[in-house]
């Protein structure tokens, strides 16, 4: 909660839930990364959150910027980046959206199999392409592994096809999971992908790049996060240990650590109940917001988000199952993780979700239940 936000909060008058996001915040973030890995070209996760202002900071920052789809890479540009500066990050794109990149100046596409190479040798010619591989997501709050990546030959075989087929193999890269808190993570990754470096420049193919990914994690409800020293420290050890003097270009994808800490979520309750007369049973307490109006990475309670109330630290807490208003039996952020909340708690107080910056906005649904989107607002 900056002060930028907390002022925002006490003249807002604003129907919730609405989401406010300090830009200061964004760009404090940015730097503290880019001072901690100064070798990294950040190409910041346009996923996170796409927000125009949230664009346009970055671009006034020279950021670069990974995008996931033809509609990511057009916002891009209209914030005024350069499509030199953008990635076509995703290893599963429509052939007309290749195209339409290319055509728009984008020139760095990833891969991860035959049938994509393919497409990007017809529909993006001479392109600097990297292939992803596969990675343990250990120690990641939210994994990404499994439906990207591919094995290390296959990898390399990929590569060594790009070259025929007149595109530029130019990098690796990984994805050690979303929200990791283990910094040892990227040395093993960065350890694999070495390996496929030196497998081919004994083929002839001296690759360039090595893209680290995102990973970086947020500070959410619960468990330590080391600081980003830990993981600039980690990643750098693991690059002169496998690279030695000869290090590639890096790239990394952050978006999570980029903007969630930089946005609060302002809810309200809109009942205390409970089930049954059971003293020992815990208060359902149902928030204007659940799943599907944007907190959808609370599906298995894997982000828990603080919770702020207007009740004082003195207040007496009792355990709770929090909800969504949906008329959806899905739509239960917390049952399982011990949250607690202040007893006096009642229809009508407002609560404010903290490191909501990423991922609400864009997973909000377009009207479940005749609930509007998420609201906006950067301050």
């Amino acid at each position: 909660m900056t002060p930028k936000i907390a002022e925002f909060l006490n003249t807002h008058r604003g129907e919730t839930p609405f989401l406010v996001v300090d830009l200061d915040k964004v760009e404090s973030n940015y730097r503290d990364l880019r001072r901690a890995l100064p070798l990294a070209e950040i190409y910041y996760a346009v996923k996170a959150n796409p927000a125009a202002p949230v664009l346009g900071r970055l671009v006034g920052l020279e950021s670069s910027f990974d995008a996931a789809s033809f509609q990511e890479v057009e916002m891009c540009l209209a914030a005024g980046a350069d499509p030199a500066a953008i990635s076509y990050g995703n290893t599963v794109k429509k052939a007309r959206d290749i195209a339409r990149a290319f055509a728009a100046g984008v020139r760095l596409f990833a891969f991860d199999s035959a049938g994509e190479l393919e497409k990007l040798a017809e529909h993006a010619p001479g392109s600097r392409v990297f292939c992803r591989i596969l990675t343990d997501n250990g120690g990641a709050d939210w994994p990404l592994s499994r439906k990207f990546g591919c094995h290390l030959e296959m990898a390399r075989d990929l590569m060594l096809a790009a070259a025929e087929k007149g595109l530029k193999p130019h990098g690796i890269s990984f994805h050690v999971g979303s929200q990791q808190t283990d910094p040892s993570q990227w040395e093993v990754a960065i350890g694999r992908a070495a390996m496929v470096f030196t497998d081919l420049r004994r083929r002839g193919i001296e690759v360039r790049m090595l893209n680290l990914g995102g990973g970086f994690p947020a500070r959410y409800r619960g468990g330590d996060v080391p600081p980003v020293d830990a993981f600039a420290d980690a990643i750098m050890k693991a690059m002169t240990k496998h690279f030695g003097n000869d290090l590639p270009a890096m790239i990394i994808e952050p978006g999570r650590s980029i903007t969630a800490e930089a946005g609060v979520l302002q809810t309200e309750v809109v009942l205390v109940s409970r089930k049954s007369y059971a003293a020992d049973e815990p208060r359902w307490v149902y928030f204007d917001i659940g799943k599907f109006g944007g907190l959808a990475e609370t599906m298995d309670e894997a982000i828990r988000y603080p919770v702020d109330t207007p009740y004082g630290a003195d207040a007496e807490m009792g355990p709770v199952i929090i909800a969504g208003p949906t008329c959806d039996g899905a739509d239960i952020l917390y049952e399982h993780c011990g949250y607690q909340l202040p007893m006096a708690l009642k229809p009508g107080d407002k609560v404010q979700l903290l490191s909501a910056g990423a991922y609400t906005t864009t997973y909000a649904s377009q009207g479940f239940n005749g609930f509007p989107p998420l609201s906006e607002h950067y301050i």
